[in-house]
C-alpha cells in the first residue's frame, strides 16, 4: 500500500489524484455520519416529540408522523457539520494509523496539501448546509405549523355524530367549559351551546346555529352570547352574525412559535424592522437571526480543529476518531447551549450568543492546527 500511494504521489502533475483519493474517504465517512446522527436525533427527541403530540394533544399518528418528516431538512441542516467532522478525522485518522500520512509527507508533500481537498469538501457543505436552511427549511417548516395547527383545530369534531357534548378543564381539574353541539356535517358543527365558566364571578353562554374551528380559534355564525352574574341575573346579551373566539387551545401561541424558522435571513430581517414585538422576543428572534449564519459556517471550525486532532501519534496505534468527534461535537453544543441561554437572558449580546461557539472552537481550533503544520517534532 505504501508503496502504491509514493508512487502516485512522486508525479506533480498527478497530484489531483490525492484530492481523489482523500474525498472519496471523506465523502462515504460523510454520508455513514450524516445518516447516524439524524437516525440519533430522529431516535431520541423527535419520536418523543411525536409521541407527546399524539397523547397530550390528540394528533393522529399519520399526522404526527408528517410534520416530523417535515422536520427532516431542519435536523439535516444541524447533522451536516457533525458528518463533516466524523468524516475528516476518521478519514485522516485511518491514514494515519496505516502511515500513508507519513508516506505522503515523505513524498513532500505536507498536512496543508493533505487537508486541502477537506477544506473544500467544508466550504461546498458550509453553503450547502447555508442553502437547505434559507429555502426548503422555512417552507417545511410553514406546512409543518399548518398542519399541527389544523390538527389541533380539527381534533374535536367527530364527523357524523349527533347530540354530543365535550368538555375543556382547568389546570386544577375544574370545569372550565362545556360544549354541545347537535351533530357535526362536513366538519361543519351545528346548533352550538357552549357553558363558559373561566371568568370568576360570571357564567357566559354561547348560542349559535353553526360553527367550526380554524387556527385563529372557533368561527360562531349567527348566534348570541349571554353573561349571566352570580345571582343568575343575565347581565349583558350579544347578538352577532359571526364571531371568532379562542376556546380550548390557544392556538395563536402555536402561531408564533419558531416564526424565525419560517423566515430567510432577508425575510428575517424586515420582520424585525416591521413587527413590534417586546424587548425579549426581539432579542430571541436576533439570535436566531445570527445563528442562520453561524449554524453553517460551523463545519469550517469542525474541520480546523478536526485536522490536527485527526493525526496520530506514532506510538499509538488504535483508531481514536469517532471519540474525538463525539467529543468535540458534545463539546460544541454544551458551549452552544450556554450562550445561547445567557443570550436570551440579555448577559450576552445577540451576535455572541450565536458565533460564540465558532469564535471558541475556531480560536482553539486554530492553535492547533499552526502547532501541528508548523511545528517541528
Amino acid at each position: 500500500m505504501a508503496t502504491a500511494i509514493t508512487e502516485i504521489f512522486k508525479n506533480q502533475n498527478k497530484t489531483t489524484l490525492l484530492d481523489r483519493y482523500i474525498l472519496k474517504q471523506v465523502l462515504e465517512m460523510f454520508i455513514m455520519g450524516v445518516a447516524v446522527f439524524t437516525s440519533i436525533i430522529f431516535a431520541s427527541d423527535t419520536f418523543i416529540t411525536l409521541i407527546k403530540q399524539i397523547s397530550l394533544f390528540g394528533i393522529p399518528f399519520k399526522v404526527a408522523l408528517m410534520m416530523i418528516i417535515l422536520n427532516l431538512p431542519q435536523v439535516i441542516v444541524m447533522t451536516i457539520p457533525m458528518g463533516v467532522l466524523l468524516a475528516t478525522v476518521m478519514t485522516l485518522n485511518n491514514l494515519s494509523l496505516k502511515s500513508e500520512i507519513t508516506v505522503m509527507r515523505a513524498c513532500g508533500i505536507g498536512l496543508n496539501r493533505i487537508a486541502k481537498p477537506i477544506f473544500i469538501f467544508a466550504v461546498v457543505m458550509s453553503i450547502f448546509s447555508f442553502v437547505i436552511n434559507e429555502s426548503v427549511v422555512p417552507v417545511m417548516a410553514k406546512q409543518s405549523k399548518d398542519l399541527a395547527l389544523w390538527a389541533l383545530g380539527q381534533k374535536n369534531i367527530p364527523e357524523g355524530k349527533q347530540n354530543f357534548v365535550f368538555k375543556e378543564l382547568s389546570e386544577d381539574g375544574g370545569l372550565k367549559r362545556l360544549f354541545y353541539v347537535g351533530y357535526c356535517e362536513n366538519k361543519i358543527l351545528h346548533n352550538i351551546t357552549v357553558l363558559d365558566t373561566s371568568k370568576q364571578g360570571t357564567i357566559q353562554v354561547l348560542q349559535a346555529t353553526e360553527g367550526k374551528t380554524s387556527p385563529e380559534g372557533w368561527n360562531f355564525d349567527k348566534g348570541a352570547v349571554y353573561t349571566i352574574g352570580e345571582e343568575g341575573k343575565i347581565l349583558n346579551t350579544t347578538l352577532f352574525d359571526e364571531s371568532i373566539v379562542k376556546f380550548g387551545l390557544d392556538l395563536s401561541k402555536e402561531l408564533n412559535k419558531n416564526v424565525a424558522k419560517e423566515m430567510n435571513f432577508t425575510k428575517l430581517i424586515s420582520y424585525l424592522k416591521n413587527n413590534t414585538a417586546d424587548d425579549e422576543q426581539k432579542n430571541i428572534l436576533h439570535i436566531e437571526l445570527w445563528d442562520k449564519l453561524a449554524l453553517p459556517l460551523t463545519t469550517l471550525a469542525f474541520v480546523l480543529i478536526g485536522v490536527p486532532l485527526a493525526i496520530t501519534p506514532p506510538r499509538v496505534r488504535y483508531n481514536r476518531g469517532f471519540l474525538f468527534s463525539i467529543l468535540i461535537i458534545f463539546t460544541y453544543y454544551l458551549i452552544r447551549a450556554l450562550s445561547i441561554s445567557f443570550g436570551e437572558a440579555g448577559s450576552l449580546v445577540a451576535f455572541f450568543a450565536a458565533w460564540m461557539p465558532n469564535i471558541i472552537l475556531t480560536i482553539f481550533g486554530t492553535y492547533l492546527y499552526y502547532k501541528k503544520v508548523y511545528t517541528i517534532e
